[in-house]
């Protein structure tokens, strides 16, 4: 069974920085694709970052560039969202998604998702 866990939440000032992680299991990693999505209140679900192990970043919002880096352990199966100078409107819950085994070549694949860790940043 697919699992994905996120963790690194959490309250934060404008500027400020955080780093997410997200760890996989029920499958091999290395074969996959992951991303990062997050969704404000109101709003719908948005796409981020997404990595696959066949072809590096393979989504990077505009929103985000120059800011948000995404990284992976495959060591240990986790994948890193690592988000500087943080703004009001970061403000979100952030989730990662995969396609699990064999999704190295699908982008940004959706099949199975975390259940989310909430990031807040205050003016």
């Amino acid at each position: 069974e697919v699992q994905l866990v996120e963790s690194g939440g959490g309250l934060v000032q404008v500027g400020g920085s955080l780093r997410l992680s997200c760890i996989a299991s029920g499958f091999t990693f290395d074969d996959y694709a992951i991303g990062w999505f997050r969704q404000a209140p109101g709003k719908e679900r948005e796409g981020v970052l997404c990595i696959s192990s066949r072809n590096g970043i393979t989504y990077l919002a505009d929103s985000v560039k120059g800011r948000f880096t995404i990284s992976a352990d495959v060591a240990k199966n986790t994948v890193f969202l690592q988000m500087n100078s943080l703004k009001v409107e970061d403000t979100a819950v952030y989730y990662c998604a995969t396609g699990g085994e064999g999704s190295s070549g699908r982008w940004c694949p959706r099949d199975y998702w975390g259940q989310g860790t909430q990031v807040t940043v205050s003016s």
